[in-house]
């Protein structure tokens, strides 16, 4: 059921009511057993028949702190005080949040407490920076979760053997992969709903796969190889597949989860969430969780402040950057890191554990990233000491943390690192100040990283005082474009990192084209390279060149206004271009092919999210790609008789649209027209027995009439008044 009531009809009716909404405390309303308004929340159609597993509420906020010293009453105070500066460091102890238990007959302590916080996530940091903490040589504390002791009651004192369920097969989570049209997939969110459409760009529509309303709290996100849809709700997230109905596979129990991200490979999903403090002096408490996909099981928690989760990537919520880990190794999900102060924390997923249990020290490393297919970090120092320890870039390659590489550079005012997709290349782009320190300019390290020794190429625009706006290389290939300039219409350049020289291919930046005044501010290559366009975003509002970098020449042009996302298919045949709901108007996406051409056009009101579905990478060789590209025509004769054969189906289609029109509009004439036959008898009754209807016999008759106008006495007044 849609909500069809307006913000605007709520405040008439509370005006008619006498009530002011501004003073209603939303928070203090509750809802009768059993009420929901008729809106379904996202499990509660799909949940009512399942066995929910019985969550654990428990006491979640208290701890138990064991191996404290046995004192006598004297001592008692003496030692409460002790452990409550040790423990209010933590967190906020409730009020009478303390207590050490007493024997009734000696009155002396037990040797342990109960703490109890104001939330859990207090209680679990106290657990884990608490437990092992040294008091003296004889008192180690031991420090539990006052629920674990509950869980373990339960355990039953015999052993009975599990249940073995019969064996039922999963969900085909490759399906998709296997449509006989070779057609791509994308999800779209537009108001309450989140719907999946095949791109059929042969019948100049999307062909919806499935639509559910509620499905997700926040947002969805397609993992990174397209075989689960991940959704996001208050409880946690969920990761769905399948066919074409996407079931649900697993669930991540992860309480308030505003964020999520998973490995390359797949294999792992991180979430993370943050708490405000009891103490608004303090900063948010953070919680990130690393799921394994497949079994749901928790592989490793991380918890700590806002501060801790601060440094490096684009900012997430509550001043966190995100991702606060990065995957490396490639698809094989070997190893995350995340950057700290001065350290760099290399993790293995072996054991979840640092990586040779320690980090990587670098003094004054500000940021770093991995190689797409290699573990190899690059990471970036600045400069030390007011320019006397000059910057410097740096290689790092796993798991044996060796430096392969180094580069100082100086004068720096900042630094970017871009990856080429394949690994083979990394472009380090490096402001610097001038001998004046007055203006900055732009100049490139270029990094040939499959080489050997890795040699470095100093590269320079024509003008290097031309401020960057873009980079990006093409993937699969060897060549790259920058947007500069500082007018309003800047230039495009492309260059290759590989020139031919007497035949012979040599590794040495070559420059190939530069277009002058382009309306652009954003570079989008195509996933199978060659082709990119050149899109002018935000002040442009929506301008688009379809550019061809082989022959060097405009496939053509086009315009969605306002758009605000620009995502090529994973396939390169397609583009779509959207307007989300950062505008208020011209919400929806629009399709085109790789050339240019506009294939359609859908609006959509609230429209949030447009997102392809991504293809693993192709199973075929380098070589069998290369055959197939050289035996195009030949491949290609099925295909366009298929095309054809679809375009037939789409002119008979319009034939008989057309058809039914007539026929539709002819059986509507024929009805009114007995309608009107019906009705002679009464028009003839109500004309005096005329038949009006008969416009043959119709005689016209013209009648004139004189009207005597009483002029006479003036007229004669006006003859006496001449004599």
């Amino acid at each position: 059921m849609e909500l069809a009531t307006s913000m605007e009809g709520i405040h008439a009716r509370a005006r008619e009511l006498g009530v002011d909404l501004d003073s209603v405390d939303l928070d203090s309303i509750t809802l009768p057993p059993g009420e929901n308004f008729d809106i379904v929340s996202d499990d509660e159609d799909l949940l009512q028949n399942e066995d929910i597993p019985e969550l654990e509420m428990g006491f979640s906020n208290i701890i138990v702190v064991d191996n404290l010293p046995v004192v006598p009453p004297e001592k008692y105070e003496k030692l409460e005080n002790v452990v409550r500066k040790i423990y209010s460091q933590i967190g906020v102890i409730k009020e009478g949040g303390l207590w050490m238990p007493t024997h009734p007959e000696t009155q002396k302590t037990y040797g342990y407490c109960f703490i109890e916080y104001n939330t859990p996530q207090e209680a679990e940091v106290a657990r884990e920076k608490t437990n092992g903490y040294k008091l003296d040589k004889s008192h180690i504390f031991a420090v539990n979760m006052f629920d674990d002791f509950e869980k373990y009651m339960k355990v039953p004192d015999e052993w009975a053997p599990a249940e073995i369920k019969p064996y039922t097969p999963g969900e085909n989570l490759l399906k998709w992969l296997t449509d006989d049209k070779a057609r791509d997939q994308f999800v779209i969110r537009a108001g309450t709903f989140t719907e999946v459409y095949w791109n059929d760009a042969r019948r100049l529509i999307p062909e919806l796969v499935y639509q559910k309303q509620y499905w997700t709290d926040s947002y969805i996100q397609w993992s990174p190889l397209g075989t689960h849809l991940a959704t996001v709700h208050r409880q946690g997230a969920q990761v769905w597949g399948g066919d074409d109905k996407f079931v649900r596979l697993m669930r991540f129990a992860h309480p308030q989860v505003k964020l999520i991200d998973f490995s390359p490979g797949e294999k792992y999903l991180i979430t993370y969430s943050s708490q405000e403090p009891s103490n608004p002096r303090d900063t948010h408490r953070v919680l990130l969780n690393i799921f394994d996909v497949r079994t749901g099981k928790v592989m490793r928690d991380f918890k700590g402040s806002a501060d801790e989760f601060t440094s490096g990537g684009s900012m997430g919520v509550s001043g966190v950057s995100w991702p606060v880990f990065r995957w490396g190794g490639g698809k094989d999900d070997k190893y995350f890191a995340r950057l700290g102060k001065n350290v760099i924390s290399v993790y293995e997923t072996e054991t979840f554990s640092l990586l040779d249990k320690k980090s990587l020290k670098v003094e004054n490393v500000v940021d770093f990233s991995w190689s797409p297919t290699d573990p190899i970090i690059s990471l970036f120092v600045p400069e030390l000491g007011g320019g006397n320890q000059p910057a410097r870039v740096s290689l790092f390659q796993m798991p044996g943390k060796e430096e392969i590489r180094q580069k100082n550079l100086f004068s720096v005012s900042d630094c970017k690192m871009y990856w080429q997709n394949n690994g083979e290349y990394l472009a380090v782009q490096v402001d610097r100040y001038t001998k004046t320190k007055k203006s900055i300019y732009t100049g490139f390290e270029l990094f040939r990283i499959k080489e050997r020794d890795i040699p470095i190429e100093v590269f320079e625009l024509e003008n290097k005082n031309d401020k960057i706006i873009a980079f990006a290389w093409e993937p699969r290939g060897h060549r790259f474009a920058v947007i500069h300039g500082d007018g309003p219409k800047p230039d495009i350049s492309f260059y290759a990192m590989r020139t031919v020289k007497d035949g012979v291919s040599v590794s040495r930046v070559a420059k190939l084209a530069t277009l002058k005044g382009k309306q652009a501010n954003s570079l989008f290559w195509s996933p199978a390279g060659r082709f990119i366009v050149l899109a002018g975003l935000k002040g442009f509002n929506g301008q688009l060149e379809f550019f061809n970098v082989d022959d060097l020449e405009t496939m053509a042009t086009g315009e969605h206004f306002m758009a605000t996302d620009i995502m090529w298919d994973p396939t390169g045949r397609f583009l779509a271009t959207a307007v989300t709901s950062v505008h208020e108007m011209e919400n929806g996406f629009v399709i085109w092919s790789f050339n240019g051409k506009q294939i359609y056009k859908i609006s959509k009101d609230h429209f949030y999210q447009f997102q392809w579905r991504p293809r693993p990478p192709s199973l075929l060789t380098p070589e069998k790609e290369e055959e197939i590209a050289k035996n195009l025509k030949r491949y290609s004769k099925k295909y366009e008789q298929e095309d054809q054969d679809v375009h037939n189906q789409v002119d008979e289609a319009e034939r008989k649209r057309r058809m039914q029109l007539q026929e539709d509009w002819e059986g509507w004439l024929a009805k009114w027209k007995q309608l009107h036959e019906e009705e002679r008898s009464y028009r003839m009754e109500l004309r005096g027995g005329e038949d009006s209807d008969k416009e043959e016999e119709t005689e016209i008759k013209e009648i004139e009439a004189e009207e005597l106008v009483d002029v006479t006495e003036e007229t004669v007044a006006f003859d006496l008044d001449q004599d």
